[in-house]
This record gives C-alpha cells, sequence and structure tokens, in this order.
C-alpha cells in the first residue's frame, strides 16, 4: 500500500466505511500504477478538490485531474473526470458496455461488482494524458 504524503486526504479515506474504503484504496493503487506505467505523465500529485480525493499529473502538466469518491445516496463510488475535456463520452465510444456513466462527467463502480481493471486502467491513462494527446492533435486511444 501507497503512503499518503497529504494527512487531509488519508483523513478522508480513514473516515469511509470499511468495504469501501478498501474499494477505493484500490482505485486509488491503480491512478498511482497506471501513471508510473504511461509515458510521458510522471509523478502525480495527490490532493483534496472538493473534498474527494484527487490526482494531477502538476509535474508533467500531461493530463487532466483525475478525482475518486463515494456516492452520497448509495452503495457505490465513482472515478471523476473534468466534464468538459469530452473523456467520458470517448469512454462511453470506447467501452460502451462495460462500466456505468455518469453524465459527462464519471465513471460509477457498485461496490459490489468486479471491477474491469484492465479497461478501467486504460480510461485513467487516457486522462492522464489528455492535455499530450491535445498538444499532438492525436486522439489515440
Amino acid at each position: 500500500m501507497r503512503r499518503f504524503g497529504d494527512a487531509r486526504v488519508a483523513a478522508v479515506f480513514k473516515d469511509y466505511p470499511p468495504g469501501l474504503r478498501a474499494r477505493l484504496m484500490s482505485l486509488r493503487e491503480l491512478v498511482f500504477d497506471t501513471a508510473a506505467g504511461t509515458p510521458g505523465v510522471g509523478p502525480l500529485n495527490e490532493t483534496l478538490k472538493w473534498g474527494q480525493p484527487s490526482y494531477l499529473t502538476a509535474e508533467s502538466g500531461s493530463g487532466t485531474t483525475v478525482r475518486i469518491d463515494r456516492l452520497k445516496n448509495c452503495d457505490g463510488y465513482a472515478i471523476y473526470f473534468h466534464c468538459q475535456s469530452g473523456l467520458v463520452d470517448q469512454f462511453r465510444t470506447i467501452y460502451p458496455d462495460t462500466f456505468t456513466y455518469e453524465g459527462k462527467r464519471a465513471i460509477v463502480l457498485a461496490a459490489k461488482d468486479r471491477v474491469p481493471t484492465r479497461a478501467l486502467g486504460h480510461c485513467i491513462a487516457l486522462a492522464l494524458t489528455h492535455h499530450l494527446r491535445k498538444k499532438s492533435g492525436s486522439k489515440k486511444t
């Protein structure tokens, strides 16, 4: 398990119910592992934005912020992307039946379901390289 560099982020994770905390910790690890394995991304800055654990490519500027959090009204969680980036529409095109989507901003996951890690890692990589791909004029998936 990766250590927290920000005590505020650690406190948010500590406040999640145990079962959901485990799911969100796994999602956090997937974000960091994906960043480490994706060329051009570099280290992530973990912080809070809107009270949610957020992951920024501050050093490289390669991508858009990725946020994770529990859902307020049910036993699930989500990974959030900038709603004006077009990323969720892109994910919907690539993975139409793999995920449940919330508008143009999130992939929603049920706490009881198996996470399609490979597909979700691909979506995370696309978010973490969003600015790089825009600069190069590439929409490569």
